[in-house]
């Protein structure tokens, strides 16, 4: 991995993480433990109402949250209710954790290509809905990252298991003075998180 993002690790692995979130978090750690114990792939889509935050941070996080711990066959992706875009504080705030990032296009949804070392494949970063094609159609877990896709999309086909952990939007803060901080705050507590699942996994290996 990158020095700066092994520094950011580094940070954020410190962050306390409440009792409360952990239960909310257990019922992902054992979905993993599950696939990874049956030696299966482990297919995760974070859904949020965009896909052009939270979904997002949540997806990038959770993919390097894997390859740090060495849990084989995890394959992290991202959806909307409806397709938006990217947002570019999004972007920012990753660049400034350590990614190297890439935009293939200017279109109104551009498409990223998103490192966070050279010797792995980068994530591919663009908002679409969660049953696009570039996502998987069945055998996936679905993550819930806010209340809005919580609540009005009850049933995702081909999910094997719905899983609401909800994340306080950082688009509050947009057009303020404390949006750098906000979105910082977000993306580290997503990251935490995400690494605090994948810390739990005990894999088959010696």
């Amino acid at each position: 991995m990158y020095k700066d993002i092994k520094k950011s690790i580094a940070e954020l692995l410190v962050l306390p993480i409440s009792n409360e979130r952990k239960e909310t978090l257990s019922a992902l750690v054992a979905y993993v433990q599950h696939k990874v114990t049956a030696d299966l792939d482990v297919n995760i889509n974070f859904i949020c109402t965009h896909n052009s935050r939270r979904s997002h941070l949540s997806q990038i996080w959770a993919q390097v949250a894997a390859s740090y711990y060495n849990i084989p066959r995890v394959f992290c992706c991202s959806g909307g209710t409806e397709a938006t875009a990217l947002y570019p504080k999004v972007v920012d705030t990753l660049v400034n954790t350590g990614f190297v990032i890439d935009k293939l296009s200017e279109a109104d949804n551009p498409i990223y290509i998103i490192k966070y070392a050279d010797s792995v494949m980068p994530i591919v970063g663009f908002s679409k809905t969660y049953d696009h094609l570039f996502n998987p159609k069945r055998g996936f877990a679905a993550v819930m990252t806010c209340v809005q896709a919580d609540g009005g999309c009850p049933f995702v086909a081909g999910a094997e298991k719905r899983i609401p952990i909800i994340f306080e939007d950082p688009k509050v803060s947009d057009g303020t003075p404390e949006q750098t901080k906000v979105y910082s705050q977000r993306s580290s507590q997503i990251a935490s998180e995400m690494f605090y699942v994948f810390s739990m996994i005990k894999t088959n290996r010696c």
